[in-house]
């Protein structure tokens, strides 16, 4: 990847864990002749000078993120389509998607503001509702509201009606998003790179419901069958619409809809085994 000569800028929510890190990323980007641009919520959030306040929809090289999965995903939607990569350095707990840790700050600068990096390109996951078109980059997941009964979705793949499930959700989700949701659902793990997405179901009032890896191009409906309650939707734990009783969504699969840096000779492998690993001390 070549240098970028303009970066955009994304931190979480809590500005005193990635003060420095922001602190330092001005100051080097400053050092090299780099434009940062960074937003308005985050000059606010900061409290930094108006004057470096930029547009963060603007033509850029690089989008940078220091945060968690969250601030994370949100960037890679943010970018979707537009091919500039995301490098992420983790300020969060799992960080599964970052591209290298806050222990790492000073490497991870010189690495992003240097263009050392591998681009990795990831899918997404896209439907229609009210005429919005939504995008998911881990996983679309469709949940039973708390004061409500279970929920009852019907689900079909390339208009083959696979079955009525009654539970308390249902997650599609990407190779990227398996290791999520779908993975506490005991959903299998998809490695990046594997094409297609995964059907897992939350909760299902059933023997009979399984996990299952779906054809990229294949087409997935789901239908709430309830004629009474509805359901929510989320893409990327977000909620964005509600499926009315007896509404359907259809589901497809987008290839090479966001970027992702990566360290040089990173895998999922390893990314897996580190991020996992650590959990279970």
């Amino acid at each position: 990847m070549t240098a970028p000569r303009r970066v955009t800028v994304f931190t979480r929510n809590n500005p005193d864990h990635t003060a420095h890190g922001l602190a330092r990323l001005l100051e080097r980007a400053r050092e090299r002749g780099v434009e940062v641009r960074v937003p308005p919520e985050e000059v606010d959030k900061h409290g930094l000078d108006p004057s470096l306040a930029g547009d963060p929809n603007a033509e850029t090289d690089l989008a940078v993120v220091l945060g968690g999965d969250g601030t994370i995903l949100s960037t890679l939607r943010r970018f979707a389509g537009a091919r500039v990569p995301t490098f992420a350095i983790n300020y969060g707990v799992i960080g599964f998607l970052a591209t290298l840790d806050r222990t790492e700050i000073e490497a991870g600068i010189d690495r992003a503001l240097s263009g050392d990096f591998d681009v990795l390109a990831l899918p997404a996951l896209t439907f229609r509702s009210g005429g919005a078109r939504q995008l998911a980059v881990n996983d679309v997941s469709f949940h039973r509201r708390a004061d409500l009964r279970v929920a009852e979705l019907g689900y079909s793949i390339g208009g083959e009606g696979l079955g009525e499930v009654r539970c308390d959700g249902l997650v599609v989700a990407t190779a990227a998003g398996s290791t999520g949701y779908n993975l506490a659902n005991g959903g299998p793990v998809m490695a990046w790179g594997v094409e297609g997405f995964v059907v897992s179901f939350i909760a299902p009032h059933t023997l009979t419901a399984r996990s299952l890896v779906v054809a990229p191009d294949d087409v997935l409906e789901v239908e709430n069958r309830s004629s009474e309650e509805p359901v929510d939707v989320t893409t990327d734990g977000r909620a964005v619409c509600t499926l009315a009783p007896r509404q359907r969504v259809e589901l497809r699969f987008e290839r090479d809809r966001a970027l992702l840096a990566q360290a040089p000779g990173a895998s999922f492998y390893h990314r897996m085994r580190d991020k996992f690993g650590r959990l279970a001390y």
